[in-house]
Formats: structure tokens, C-alpha cells, sequence
């Protein structure tokens, strides 16, 4: 994990240094945190049980994000994150999240892109854990869900902007705005998608988890 950080610092302080080569710079610094975030999760405790359900979720969002494509910026992967961060901890949100972008984009098309994305969704997904206490209500949940899916979409503006443009005020906000639209289209798919199901989807999920939590024991 160290070494991981360290590569990923290195990564970062080529990228401020070189812009020039940003975009190959930024992609190393994106890998070597993916890797730390992988080996982070290995360190944690899990079960047969735990992994078939986070597998399923990571699945049933990759699912959701391929059958909303024709539909720019509306997809489910961050609210299912964030719900599983919330039910089953930073572990499990931050799996789905990296997880389903992964998967997803073996449909809609790997690339320079895919780390990124999955450093983003992973966040969300451990986000959700953080402000766990805060979610219970419906309308907060759905705000929080379109706050990071706007969140998000922005994080993959700026690095959009700083690999591939020229790194001025002018580019930045011609890349701003042309992404504002499919930004507000994720936030306001997070919105009602949060709306209508995000309570339900958390009560099954705090289900799961609670019988992943028992133990029984013999006497």
C-alpha cells in the first residue's frame, strides 16, 4: 500500500511538473491508486456471502448503467454505490462503485477513462458510508445522490480538461460547459432515481447486512 502511494504521489507531481504529458502521467497516478484501493480492500474482513452480494450489486448496477446508455448521463452505479456504502460499509460501496464501472465499460468501451471512473464511483460508494447517519431521510438521500453524481461528472471534466487541452482558464470552462448538461443529467437521473427507490434499496440492503453481521454460536 505504501508503495502504491508513493507511485501515485510520484504520478501526481509529474503531472504538475510535465503538463505537457499530463494525460499519460494522470493515467499512472489514476492506476497506482486504483491498486492501493484494491489492496486496501483485501486487508479488510469478508465472507463467502459478503462477496456474492457485493458482486451482485456491482452487476445488477454495471446492468443498469449499460440499459440507461442511450439516455447521456442517467445511470444507476452512483446511487447503488452510495446505498451499499451506507448499508454495508466503505468496503463494500467503494467495491461496487469500481466494480461496476469496470464491467460496465467491457459493454460500453475501456479506455484512459475507466480508472477514473472507477476512482470515482468508489468514492461515492465510501462517501455514502461516511454520511451514513444523515441518509435515512428520502429527500436527503436523493440531494446527497445528485450532489455526487454532479460530483462526479465534474471530476471527469477536469481531467478530461487537464489531459487532452490545453491548460488555460478558456479550455476549462469551453470543457465546463460543454459537459454541464450531461452533469445536470446525472444529477437529476440521481435525483429521481434516489426519489423512488433509494429507501427501499437501503432497507433490503440493511437486511443483507444484518444477517451478514449474525453469528451463531454453538453451545
Amino acid at each position: 500500500m505504501a508503495l502504491c502511494a508513493f507511485a501515485a504521489f510520484g504520478a501526481a507531481a509529474w503531472a504538475a511538473l510535465d503538463p505537457e504529458r499530463a494525460g499519460l502521467s494522470l493515467l499512472l497516478a489514476a492506476g497506482a491508486l486504483v491498486v492501493l484501493g484494491a489492496a486496501w480492500l483485501e486487508t479488510g474482513p469478508s465472507s463467502a456471502k459478503e462477496l456474492a452480494l457485493v458482486a451482485t450489486l456491482a452487476g445488477v448496477a454495471a446492468a443498469g448503467r449499460v440499459l440507461f446508455a442511450p439516455v447521456p448521463g442517467v445511470q444507476p452505479v452512483t446511487l447503488i454505490a452510495i446505498v451499499t456504502g451506507v448499508a454495508l460499509g466503505a468496503r463494500a460501496g467503494a467495491t461496487v462503485g469500481a466494480l461496476a464501472a469496470l464491467a460496465s465499460n467491457f459493454v460500453l468501451g475501456q479506455g484512459v477513462w475507466t480508472p477514473w471512473q472507477m476512482l470515482g464511483w468508489g468514492l461515492c460508494g465510501a462517501a455514502g458510508a461516511l454520511a451514513r447517519p444523515a441518509l435515512r431521510s428520502r429527500i436527503v438521500l436523493a440531494v446527497f445522490a445528485a450532489f455526487l453524481g454532479f460530483s462526479f461528472s465534474t471530476l471527469m471534466d477536469l481531467w478530461q480538461w487537464f489531459s487532452f487541452y490545453p491548460h488555460t482558464w478558456q479550455a476549462l470552462g469551453v470543457q465546463m460547459a460543454r459537459g454541464l448538461p450531461f452533469d445536470a443529467a446525472h444529477a437529476a437521473g440521481n435525483l429521481v432515481l434516489a426519489l423512488v427507490g433509494g429507501p427501499e434499496l437501503r432497507r433490503v440492503l440493511d437486511r443483507y447486512g444484518a444477517r451478514l453481521r449474525t453469528e451463531v454460536a454453538w453451545t
